[in-house]
């Protein structure tokens, strides 16, 4: 039996870090049923209910240190965990999980990984050191390839790759028609999800997706809900963003499990999201959308597809975003087919991501 140990943002409340570790342990049971997990989380006992594996404390050192040692290979990903764009200390945390594996002759795979920005010569020298001892790499996109190559990371083997979610099989969407039902959502009514979040304390942003699910709401009579990606925080916001608006949005007020977020997202027909996952289960689930950037992993995922960001949150304009939904709501069919063709691929090379970190343990 393999043991294998995960580093990631788990056990945060975050549906689409959450939705990572779902998806591969459902490709993993897939490949190799016998591989037991031993996941670092900021909160193992919601881990070990959530997903049915071993959970140890990410401040836990002593259980870290214990774990690794008999462990065959650890498994940095996946997500944006390599960056201090959106936090300086959690880079030197993850670095640091690296650096101990190393220590403790245990082989690391950077799993499907984000890759930057990282800013400061210090981050970047160590960014370089520790990634070139791992044993093989995967990046989710082509920007976390460039950000290796500007970090002079040449070795080991690195493989572009897709983010791990895309690999997570669709849902029926009853469960999520429930759901909207029991929160007031009219099922024989347009419904368009939007997931935000905060960042910065940026006021412009929310003003201008207010404006705009006003006018959805009147020029397509359709009903606006607002899905939380990460609970309560996602609620919080939702609620600044309904204040500004002149009509009454539905906002949904609870935690969700995957499952129940793919089935939620499956019912909508059109999703606005600053999310990076959120837009991912809309491609798993064949939902259109229309993406906010606030960091590059947001542009790079729609550019994949071939797609962009209609805006970022700094210059979001209501004009620009609503020409845009009109435009995919004439062609909702044309829009689904694209971008269906377009992540089948994605969907195997975010499978190939298991495949290469067992064929990892063939070969120790």
């Amino acid at each position: 039996m393999n043991n294998i140990v995960v580093s990631g943002y788990y056990g945060s409340k975050n549906a689409g870090d959450e939705a990572m570790l779902a998806a591969m342990l459902e490709v993993f049971t897939e490949l190799d049923p016998k591989t037991k997990f031993t996941v670092i989380s900021a909160n193992p006992e919601d881990t070990k209910k959530r997903h049915g594996v071993d959970s140890i404390g990410w401040l836990d050192i002593l259980a870290i240190i214990k774990t690794l040692k008999k462990s065959d290979l650890l498994l940095s990903g996946g997500g944006s965990l390599l960056q201090n764009v959106t936090s300086g200390r959690s880079l030197y945390y993850y670095l640091g999980i690296l650096f101990l594996a190393k220590l403790l002759n245990t082989p690391v795979m950077l799993y499907a990984q984000g890759i930057g920005p990282v800013y400061g010569w210090l981050p970047r020298k160590l960014m370089k050191w520790i990634c070139s001892r791992a044993k093989y790499i995967t990046i989710r996109d082509a920007g976390s390839l460039s950000e290796l190559k500007q970090l002079k990371v040449t070795k080991p083997a690195i493989k572009v790759t897709a983010d791990p979610v895309l690999a997570i099989h669709p849902v029926a969407i009853d469960i999520g028609r429930k759901i909207l039902a029991a929160n007031k959502v009219l099922l024989t009514k347009p419904i368009i999800g939007i997931c935000p979040r905060e960042w910065r304390g940026l006021k412009h942003y929310k003003l201008t997706l207010a404006a705009l699910a006003d006018k959805i709401n009147e020029n397509f009579a359709a009903q606006i809900v607002f899905i939380p990606m990460q609970f309560p925080e996602d609620v919080k916001v939702s609620g600044k963003i309904a204040s500004y608006m002149k009509t009454k949005p539905i906002i949904l007020n609870d935690e969700y499990t995957t499952g129940e977020l793919l089935s939620l997202t499956g019912n909508m027909d059109m999703l606005i999201s600053i999310r990076l996952h959120a837009l991912i289960f809309a491609g798993v689930m064949g939902v259109p959308m229309i993406g906010l950037s606030y960091d590059p992993k947001i542009d790079r995922f729609l550019n994949s597809i071939g797609e962009k960001a209609v805006n970022t949150l700094e210059d979001a304009d209501v004009d620009k975003i609503l020409h845009e939904f009109t435009q995919k709501w004439r062609n909702k069919d044309e829009f689904k087919a694209m971008n269906k063709n377009r992540l089948a691929q994605l969907r195997k090379d975010a499978y190939s991501n298991a495949e290469t970190a067992l064929s990892l343990l063939i070969k120790k």
